[in-house]
C-alpha cells in the first residue's frame, strides 16, 4: 500500500513542476500477527540527490522475512534542502504510529544507508523539524526507539565528512549549515539503542563516520552496536556478494529483539 505523507504536494524550491515532489510510504506489513510486531522504517541513501533502490524495498522484504512489520520512505531530495528530508522522516514516523494499533506495530526502528542514515539518525537527533500540519498527528511522539545505520554519513563539516551529501543537503558549500548536522556531536543519553556497520575500507563514506558516532554513544552511556568488516565497497544494501557483509540484518535483527525490546513474529 502506498500512502502520502501529506494531502498537498510540496513545490519544488526551483519553481519548476517538473521538480515537484509529494513524499510517500510504502507498507509491508506482515499479516496474522498474534501481537503488536516491531517495526523498521527503511531510508534509502543516494547522497540527497536521489534514492537508491535497492536500498528500498528489498530491504523491507527481508525484515519482513526476519518478522518485522517494514516501511519504505520516498523522501525529498535535492532540489529540496533541510529541513525538508528531516521533516519527511519525522512526519512517517508520526503517522506510522498514528496507526500504529490498526496495523499491530509496536516498537519502531529508523533505518537508513549512507545519506538515508544520517537522515535516520536526524529522527531521532533533529526531531524538532517536522513542520505544523493542524491533522491531529503533530503532538504524536516522534523519536524512534531504535537507529540501524548502515555505512552512515554521520559527519558533514569534518575531515573525514562526506561533502557531497552536506552540499546536496543545505544547498551550498556553506560549512556553518553543514555543522548543524554534525550528528556526532548531538548524540545524548537520550538517543536511543543504535546499530551500526560499515566497512573499514569504505572510499565513499569513511568508517571514522561509524566509529565516531559510536563512541559517542557509549560516552552518553547508550546502548550501541558497532560491527566493522574488514573490506567491501559503499553502498552494499544488503551485502549479497560478500559473505561476511551479508550477515547484517540477522545481526541487526538481534539487536532489536535482545538490546531494543523488539518483538517480532
Amino acid at each position: 500500500m502506498r500512502m502520502e505523507l501529506r494531502s498537498e504536494l510540496i513545490k519544488s524550491p526551483t519553481g519548476h513542476h517538473a521538480d515537484d515532489f509529494a513524499p510517500y510510504l510504502d507498507t509491508f506489513l506482515l499479516d496474522g500477527a498474534k501481537q503488536p510486531l516491531g517495526a523498521v522504517l527503511v531510508l534509502p541513501g543516494g547522497g540527497y540527490t536521489h534514492r537508491a533502490y535497492h536500498e528500498g524495498d528489498p530491504v523491507a522484504r527481508k525484515f519482513n522475512e526476519l518478522g518485522f512489520h517494514a516501511f519504505v520512505l520516498q523522501y525529498r531530495v535535492a532540489p529540496y534542502v533541510a529541513p525538508a528530508p528531516q521533516e519527511d522522516v519525522i512526519r512517517a514516523v508520526k503517522l506510522i504510529r498514528a496507526r500504529a494499533q490498526e496495523w499491530g506495530i509496536g516498537k519502531l526502528a529508523v533505518l537508513g544507508f549512507s545519506a538515508g542514515a544520517h537522515l535516520a539518525a536526524c529522527s531521532a537527533l533533529h526531531f524538532e523539524a517536522d513542520g505544523e500540519h493542524n491533522d491531529g498527528i503533530d503532538d504524536i511522539r516522534e523519536r524512534p526507539d531504535a537507529l540501524i545505520l548502515c555505512y552512515p554519513v554521520i559527519a558533514l563539516s569534518e575531515p573525514f565528512a562526506n561533502r557531497g551529501s552536506g552540499i546536496a543537503l543545505v544547498g551550498g558549500d556553506d560549512l556553518k549549515a553543514m555543522r548543524k548536522y554534525d550528528l556526532h556531536k548531538l548524540a545524548d543519553e537520550n538517543t536511543p539503542p543504535t546499530f551500526i556497520w560499515h566497512t573499514a575500507d569504505d572510499a565513499a563514506v569513511p568508517v571514522r563516520n561509524s566509529t565516531e558516532f559510536a563512541e559517542a554513544m557509549w560516552q552518553c552511556g547508550n546502548t550501541c552496536e558497532l560491527h566493522v568488516f574488514p573490506h567491501g565497497p559503499h553502498g552494499r544494501g544488503l551485502g549479497y556478494g560478500f559473505r561476511d557483509i551479508r550477515v547484517w540484518p540477522i545481526l541487526a535483527a538481534e539487536f532489536l529483539t535482545a538490546s531494543a525490546g523488539f518483538t517480532r513474529a
